[in-house]
């Protein structure tokens, strides 16, 4: 199975395209057949040890991800083979399959494209964070948009 791989902290060109073992579902796990991954600004910052998340090398980027259910382990209640769903993972998105908690899995709906499903989970849950949680905002409020070139702040707007 082919993988982008962090094996020491640098820039992007020091990231390798590797063979790793392919994945297999533990209880209460599913494996992916990865169709598309969000790459987000803190990707960058992620794979340099810059970030709040510091995984253990070596690991792959690439914090959300759509994709087709491909195996199931024991003990899932809901996913089955042939499935189309979307996860945020945090990281490890670079690879063609990911064994992923079905917790963490929510179901695709008929018409999402996997490339529209695997941008949403990191832009639109940091803008809902930032405006509902730490801002507090409510019905009625109104917000100034400053900076919307990015996923965060064209998610504030569309959202």
């Amino acid at each position: 199975m082919k993988a982008i791989m962090c094996r020491e902290f640098g820039p992007a060109d020091r990231l390798r395209l590797e063979d790793i073992d392919e994945p297999t579902a533990r209880p209460g796990e599913v494996v992916v057949a990865i169709k598309a991954i969000g790459l987000n600004f803190f990707d960058t910052l992620i794979i340099q040890d810059k970030y709040q998340t510091k995984p253990p090398l070596p690991f792959s980027p690439g914090g959300e991800l759509a994709g087709i259910v491909e195996s199931v382990g024991p003990d899932c209640d809901w996913a089955r083979p042939g499935d189309r769903v979307a996860a945020y993972v945090k990281y490890g998105g670079c690879r063609e399959r990911l064994v992923i908690a079905e917790e963490d899995l929510v179901s695709m709906p008929d018409g999402l494209s996997f490339e529209l499903a695997a941008s949403l989970a990191i832009t639109y849950g940091t803008t809902l964070h930032a405006l509902a949680d730490r801002g507090e905002m409510v019905n009625g409020d109104v917000l100034a948009i400053l900076g919307a070139s990015g996923g965060v702040g064209s998610a504030a707007i569309v959202g």
